[in-house]
């Protein structure tokens, strides 16, 4: 059967050129004529077009970027500020590290027609320190840019100069929320900021700052070289253009698959040739693992904001993570509760104390320790999680236990009567009383 929605092969067109990560591969494929096209126009036009383009945010939230950046006041003397959060580490996402790989001048081109956008004279790549291929990447990049007069003084005539640094970061996740990340980039340790005042009004340095994911500036130059029409035409009304999606897990070919917004996950694993072979889909995470589990019921969900949203979800960073019969839910959401848990800064008592008390409780489940009393404990620390956290880490680890609770509660009872059903060491149920819960 053919799927119904072509994939959209935009950012990823040339990945499989002989070296499509070097300059000359790039001006093959059309780079740098977006830029091109941007120093024609003033700053405030070329916000006006990305606006008009409907173009959302790709890290997760979905916010447009074009108003993001217009949330920078154009008028106040400080230095203006782009930072590009490239701390790629949500469980199961991985769209931003080949894409830097593979194609790192998509994000070089975007981040010059940005700053040039919001007056900045100086931008940042805030990147994961462990991913030391993708950093040599990136600095081999940023310096055949330079040579290229794409970057330093001048840049397509007199009058716009910017600088463009690669900083390394020290492998924390909570860096990947916008505040910490410049608390880390300005040599502190990396904790999320009280709001307001939002980064747009004092960011980095306390200057006018935007921060966007990989993705989001790398989509740019495609916009600006091929019109807002162009862009339009793909993805859904709300939800426009293409989009990486990452296909990991129980698939028989995972990998990114870059298609429209509004795609199914129906759709995409027909491209991805199914769940391995022999096995049926139990339940999936739309956008990694801090975003509510959906299950084979939803398969025909459009993979957009709107669509997923609507679903009980959020599309998040597009990491499709399948989960065949064969994985007990309680032991997977045990794994990236113990990852919150390790994970959280301690800034705030609910997610410092609440992801330490989640992780105990799913021990006692996993050993076969467990209460039915403790089922009702996880629902009330998550929501004590839920919105009431510092920053979104907190939502990120109650999510999963809410979900997999709601689709799954029959699982974990069986946890709570015999121990895991999944561990037959563990378990007390036969195959028979196992199919009946």
């Amino acid at each position: 059967m053919t799927p119904r929605t072509p994939l959209a092969p935009v950012l990823s067109r040339f990945w499989d050129e002989p070296e499509p990560w070097s300059l000359d591969t790039y001006h093959r494929n059309d780079g740098y004529r977006g830029l091109a096209r941007a120093l024609t126009m003033t700053p405030d036009e070329v916000i006006a077009l990305v606006r008009d383009s409907g173009l959302r945010g790709r890290g997760g939230a979905g916010f447009p970027t074009g108003t993001k950046w217009s949330f920078i006041n154009q008028d106040d003397p400080k230095p203006h500020y782009l930072v590009v959060n490239a701390d790629e580490s949500e469980p199961g996402t991985c769209k931003d590290v080949p894409l830097m790989l593979t194609t790192p001048h998509f994000l070089i081109e975007g981040m010059i027609i940005a700053s040039y956008a919001i007056r900045a004279h100086h931008a940042f790549i805030y990147v994961r320190g462990e991913v030391v291929s993708v950093l040599r990447r990136l600095q081999a990049a940023v310096v055949e840019a330079y040579a290229a007069g794409y970057l330093g003084r001048d840049i397509g005539g007199p009058g716009f100069d910017l600088e463009l640094t690669v900083h390394a970061g020290a492998g924390a996740y909570i860096c990947g929320e916008e505040t910490a990340l410049l608390d880390s980039l300005e040599g502190r340790r990396g904790q999320p900021r009280l709001r307001p005042p939002f980064p747009a009004v004092a960011g980095l340095y306390a200057c006018p700052t935007v921060v966007n994911n990989v993705e989001s500036i790398a989509s740019v130059p495609p916009i600006l070289l091929n019109g807002t029409e162009w862009f339009t035409s793909m993805g859904s009304e709300k939800s426009p253009g293409s989009t990486l999606y990452s296909l990991s897990g129980h698939v028989n070919q995972p990998g990114q698959y870059e298609a429209p917004l509004g795609i199914t996950l129906r759709e995409l694993l027909e491209y991805a040739g199914g769940v391995r072979t022999g096995h049926e889909l139990k339940f999936w995470t739309p956008g990694g693992s801090s975003t509510p589990l959906l299950t084979a019921e939803h398969l025909d969900v459009p993979l957009d904001y709107e669509g997923v949203a609507g679903a009980g979800s959020m599309l998040g960073t597009k990491a499709l993570q399948i989960f065949d019969e064969t994985t007990c839910v309680v032991r997977a959401v045990r794994r990236w509760t113990q990852f919150y848990a390790h994970e959280s800064c301690g800034k705030c008592t609910p997610c410092r104390e609440g992801t330490y008390w989640l992780s105990q409780i799913y021990e006692r489940l996993e050993s076969g320790c467990g209460t039915s009393a403790d089922l009702g404990r996880l629902l009330d620390i998550s929501d004590t999680l839920n919105g009431k956290s510092f920053c979104a880490l907190g939502d990120g680890a109650a999510s999963p236990i809410m979900s997999s609770l709601r689709h799954f509660r029959g699982e974990y009872e069986a946890h709570v009567r015999a121990g895991c059903p999944f561990d037959p060491a563990a378990s007390m149920l036969t195959a028979t009383e196992w199919a009946g819960v």
